[in-house]
């Protein structure tokens, strides 16, 4: 199954920003990022938020545009501008028709590299963010992911929710944003990406002439990977009609040599409609609409996650089968007709993923970041299919020790107890 060759070409500045772009003649549209290789992971305790908070605050206004001339330039040409936090990158992106690229762009510059920072405005959007903190709050499978991942990384970044707390918020300070700005939003912090219809040198062109004279920061701290806890945390949340639970153990790395094999065992454990999963506590026993398993990797840790929302009178019986599922991916090998149903549904789904220049323009981006080099389409399937059953097999032993799941049950829990006996797989 070979696919096309894809033009991809990489510069990097002599002040160290990366750019990467992607010439894809047959469409229209042109997708443009800025990643900063910075997310809420770099934040000290009392500052948690400040860099979802400060993607918040260049949106204020530049020192050429205010927030509306920035929302207006956009709008005129009926593009799209976006930005998001993560916990190891912000991104500030557009996608436009490619006569448009010019305008795209210039805005995209002005907002990483002009922000005001107007001490009014941020009084305004602290209040913003403290309302998106009560918005998520509200949302049950947002703070279940959130108490678990605070337990499963105590005292560690990665454990930290990405717009931070009340507390933590309400101190941020025009101060506070510029003594990290300079640090952070550096050209060798940066790499830029671009794909569609555009030529390398014209992507150039533009970059060096917004970034170019731009001064390095230096070398930057590296990261302490955290050390995982597997705690049993329950909670009281009354007002829930469901109870939700999370249940999980430690996963590789983005980059790990075995991320295939634990991608496949991710999708057939309950990553799809035919996973084990879905199959065997929804379709077959109807005892919840919402049941999947997912992965959480970061450069140098990951998890690997059960999600499912049942009644309570059902919790230690959903809970029972998840812990079977891992039981049985254990003691036997999965059938080939399973392993390759999980393989084609990942290749497919990839393959469906990079159909659009915005996803093209991302893909380019993780594998700067996480990887320092570009796998092909054809590399990445076959790495998928030489997965094997004994593979996934070692994998699921490796995984699902009791001593090492972790789980969150949040909701009205009626005096529900769960004992790490129960867990033992």
């Amino acid at each position: 199954m070979s696919t096309e060759a894809r033009d991809i070409r990489k510069q990097v500045l002599p002040n160290g920003l990366v750019v990467i772009t992607e010439t894809m003649t047959h469409v229209r549209s042109i997708s443009v990022g800025v990643w900063v290789r910075n997310g809420s992971r770099r934040e000290v305790p009392e500052e948690n938020g400040l860099a979802h908070f400060m993607e918040h605050m260049v949106f204020k206004g530049t020192e050429r545009r205010s927030a509306e001339a920035i929302a207006r330039e956009m709008d005129s040409v009926g593009g799209m501008l976006d930005a998001f936090t993560s916990k190891e990158q912000i991104c500030f992106n557009a996608k436009v028709l490619d006569e448009h690229l010019p305008i795209a762009f210039d805005v995209i510059a002005d907002l990483v590299l002009r922000p005001k920072f107007d001490s009014e405005d941020v009084k305004k959007e602290r209040q913003v963010v403290l309302e998106e903190i009560k918005m998520d709050l509200d949302n049950p499978e947002y703070l279940l992911h959130e108490i678990f991942t605070s337990g499963f990384w105590p005292r560690h970044p990665l454990g930290r929710p990405i717009l931070g707390t009340p507390e933590t918020v309400r101190k941020f300070s025009k101060d506070s944003l510029r003594k990290r700005f300079g640090s952070w939003f550096a050209p060798d912090r940066f790499v830029l990406t671009a794909a569609g219809n555009v030529p390398h040198e014209k992507v150039l062109e533009l970059v060096e002439r917004e970034f170019g004279g731009l001064k390095p920061a230096g070398k930057v701290e590296e990261h302490a990977a955290p050390s995982t806890e597997a705690p049993i945390h329950l909670e009281t949340k009354r007002d829930l009609e469901q109870v939700h639970l999370c249940i999980g153990v430690p996963s590789y790395p983005l980059a790990h040599a075995g991320r295939f094999a634990v991608a496949v065992m991710n999708n057939l454990l309950g990553g799809g409609m035919s996973s084990r999963l879905f199959q065997n506590i929804r379709e077959k026993l109807g005892l919840a609409y919402a049941v999947f398993s997912e992965l959480t990797p970061y450069s140098d840790a990951g998890m690997m996650t059960v999600y499912a929302g049942t009644a309570r009178e059902t919790v230690g019986q959903v809970i029972d089968l998840i812990v079977k599922e891992f039981r049985d991916l254990k003691e036997s090998p999965v059938s080939e007709e399973e392993l390759l149903r999980a393989k084609n549904h990942l290749k497919g789904s990839l393959m469906l993923s990079l159909e659009s220049t915005s996803a093209r323009m991302s893909n380019l981006a993780r594998q700067e970041l996480y990887f320092g080099r570009f796998y092909s389409l054809d590399e990445i399937l076959e790495s998928i299919s030489a997965v094997t059953r004994e593979e996934v097999q070692t994998l699921a032993q490796e995984f699902f020790r009791p001593e090492q799941i972790a789980v969150t049950v949040l909701g009205s829990l009626n005096g529900f107890t769960l004992d790490r006996s129960r867990l033992a797989c």
